[in-house]
């Protein structure tokens, strides 16, 4: 396959730069792929579309508020910083902006109370940094970082709390799982008053969300491994639910990929911790999701591919296009859409 295949329009100002107020009140597109039908709704109606004993899996990472901006030391030049993920006690995987001068040696200060060493590369184009300071280091990133917006985002964030889930729970992600956005307190009182149930994974968004797919054809892609995990209670919940013929909903695709990572061929969902670099694009067979609440991806992005996967290319193509005509808002702050079954 050829990435130009997951390639649309967008007019740059359908961009959402800032989140929907209240949450709950962006759009809400519902796709049935078998029948090839969109319908436009809202998100507080997503009720209406959700039946008792169905089981939404939600992933409960939170976004670690860390974007730094120091400057190199001797030259004074300015470096973007973004802890990814802490190999021990001072040492991080980083993203860092320009890369290109972030060489083995550098060191970059923050400030009086924080700077780190660059100390190594990451096969990945990132790097392993050790950090230099007196304190608790949590306490300080809260100090000093920024909320990581993505960067097509340019108005600023007045309440961070807007780029987390109402129900994260677990520190380590680079990115907020944005599917999981929309949803309200008062929204989810009302799905468990109604007989959904509700399952929690743990998904630390990680430097791949930042990546470019770079290459021509899709299949030469290679995926950033995050780290994962399934507390047994949710493992139990999938598995009864997959016995009992009761629909397994991911909302988000990180969701997706670590149920679909912690699978078996049988479809069957073990309790469990662990690495994924799963990378899922047409022709994968999905062994345990069974509905699917997103939103709407960049072009050419492995999140596309992801979904083209399970609703069809051609017809997620052609939601696209409709959303682009409908007005729909995209990408991180943007709309969502609900893909009721597998193509």
């Amino acid at each position: 396959m050829d990435i130009s295949d997951f390639d649309y329009d967008l007019p740059q100002e359908q961009i959402a730069q800032v989140p929907a107020e209240p949450r709950d009140s962006s759009r809400l597109m519902v796709l049935n792929p078998k029948e090839r039908t969109i319908q436009h709704h809202y998100f507080y109606q997503l009720e209406d579309f959700l039946k008792k004993g169905d089981v939404l899996i939600f992933n409960d990472t939170r976004v670690i508020p860390a974007r730094l901006i120091g400057e190199r030391e001797h030259t004074g030049g300015k470096v973007w910083i973004f802890p990814l993920h802490q190999e021990d006690k001072k040492h991080w995987e980083v993203l860092v902006k320009p890369g290109k001068k972030a060489r083995i040696g550098t060191v970059i200060s923050f400030g009086e109370e924080l700077s780190c060493e660059i100390i190594d590369r990451t096969d990945f184009g990132g790097r392993i940094v050790r950090f230099i300071y007196d304190g608790v280091f949590e306490e300080i990133l809260d100090r000093l970082g920024t909320m990581p917006l993505p960067p097509y985002i340019h108005e600023t964030l007045e309440d961070r709390e807007r780029y987390q889930t109402v129900y994260n729970r677990v520190k380590g992600s680079a990115a907020a799982p944005t599917a999981g956005l929309h949803f309200t307190e008062a929204l989810m009182e009302r799905l468990r008053e109604k007989g959904v149930q509700f399952g929690f994974i743990t998904l630390h968004v990680g430097l791949g969300t930042f990546r470019p797919v770079h290459v021509d054809v899709v299949e030469d892609h290679v995926m950033h491994r995050e780290f994962y995990s399934i507390p047994p209670e949710t493992a139990e919940l999938v598995q009864t639910a997959k016995k009992e013929g009761r629909r397994v909903i991911s909302v988000g695709t990180t969701s997706i990929r670590t149920l679909e990572a912690a699978a078996a061929s049988t479809g069957t969902i073990a309790a469990g911790s662990g690495w994924t670099d799963i990378f899922i694009y047409p022709g994968y067979q999905f062994k345990v999701v069974d509905a699917v609440i997103t939103n709407f991806h960049l072009p050419k992005s492995t999140l596309i591919m992801l979904v083209s996967a399970f609703a069809g290319r051609d017809f997620t193509l052609e939601a696209y296009r409709t959303a682009v005509e409908e007005r729909y808002r995209f990408f991180s702050f943007g709309d969502a859409m609900m893909i009721q079954m597998r193509a």
